[in-house]
């Protein structure tokens, strides 16, 4: 197996911005940065509702200056790639409860919740903790709608322990740990999308061979809470879930305060 080209790029970005622009698109989402405020405003010129992901206050600070409507406040429990502005070696890493908490009292913008969120307990506490909305991402991996190839479904639906690597992609993401995490985190440089690109055709090749120990198997600190259930089924379940919760907290509420 050869290596890819390491190689800098910024994913076509104009193109991305000039099609959402063009197409009106609802909502249009950033994340491992903040957009230029003339990004912003020309999204919102368009009609456009701009949302950004954080993780800290001094971030969601920095995107509230520059025009968002909304902020994804991502704690340090999800999986896949951490949205920090900057991926630095002293990043600051915040559980979702916390962000959410510290987030709201410097910004007045609404905040949607995303990080270890899989059940209907988790979107009640996101919500009670100041979010107008719950994000999942990994609670929906093993619906038959999602992308996700067959040896991380066998991942996912086995015992195991997340951790955060730069192996894969050269950026901080949360994934199931396997032998080349093991044996390349400790090496692998701050180098996002370089390392990417250099690790593509390994990872493209192990999911043919359906070998899990050579991909990245992104997934969040509660990946074990996740369901082979059609996604429609899997959204009623967590809003049903939530709403029984939040009647549940109501009555021990009401009782505590007798």
């Amino acid at each position: 197996m050869e290596l890819g080209a390491s190689r800098h790029d910024d994913d076509d970005f104009a193109a991305k911005l000039a099609l959402v622009v063009a197409e009106r698109v609802e909502i249009v989402s950033f994340t491992f940065g903040c957009p230029q405020g003339e990004v912003v405003a020309r999204l919102r010129e368009a009609g456009c509702d701009v949302w950004v992901t954080v993780t800290n206050p001094d971030e969601a600070i920095q995107a509230q200056a520059a025009g968002a409507n909304a902020l994804v406040v991502q704690g340090f429990e999800a999986g896949g790639h951490r949205g920090y502005f900057s991926d630095d070696l002293d990043s600051q890493d915040i559980g979702l409860l916390v962000a959410l908490r510290l987030v709201a009292h410097r910004v007045d913008l609404p905040l949607v919740a995303a990080g270890g969120i899989a059940d209907g307990a988790s979107v009640a506490a996101a919500l009670c903790a100041g979010a107008a909305a719950a994000q999942v991402g990994t609670a929906l991996m093993l619906t038959p709608e999602a992308g996700t190839s067959a040896p991380h479904r066998a991942a996912l639906a086995s015992p195991g322990v997340t951790r955060l690597t730069r192996a894969f992609s050269g950026r901080q993401a949360r994934g199931i740990v396997n032998r080349f995490m093991e044996e390349h985190s400790g090496q692998a440089p701050i180098a996002y999308p370089e390392v990417h690109h250099l690790t593509t055709p390994i990872r493209t090749a192990a999911r043919e061979a359906g070998d899990p120990q050579a991909i990245n198997l992104w997934a969040g600190q509660a990946y074990s809470l996740a369901q082979e259930a059609p996604a429609a089924e899997v959204v009623r379940r967590l809003g049903a879930e939530a709403r029984d919760a939040a009647r549940q907290l109501d009555r021990r509420l009401g009782l505590a305060a007798r």
